[in-house]
């Protein structure tokens, strides 16, 4: 008899450690400041930007970027305004006629 109440708390547990280990960082939620250290940090991650907008962002100097993207600049709206980061894009090359 006592192995039931431990099912319901192992589960439980096991439901609150999955859940925070796939949450994104809110850019919303943090300063400029701290959103481009994570970004430093682990070089290239997944931010949350809006209620249901997300994108990769990378360090600006650095191979995150599959090729041909490189890293260019980007804003994101954080606690104290916008803020610069930088995300993979293709580069445009609008030559002259």
């Amino acid at each position: 008899m006592p192995a039931r109440p431990i099912v319901p708390t192992a589960a439980a547990i096991l439901l609150a450690a999955t859940s925070m280990a796939y949450g994104r960082p809110d850019a919303r939620t943090m300063t400029c400041e701290q959103t481009q250290q994570l970004i430093q940090s682990r070089r290239a991650i997944v931010l949350t930007t809006g209620r249901n907008t997300y994108d990769r962002y990378v360090r600006q100097y650095g191979n995150e970027c599959d090729w041909p993207e490189v890293p260019v600049a980007s804003y994101v709206r954080t606690l104290d305004g916008q803020c610069r980061v930088h995300r993979c894009e293709e580069p445009v090359f609008d030559f002259p006629d």
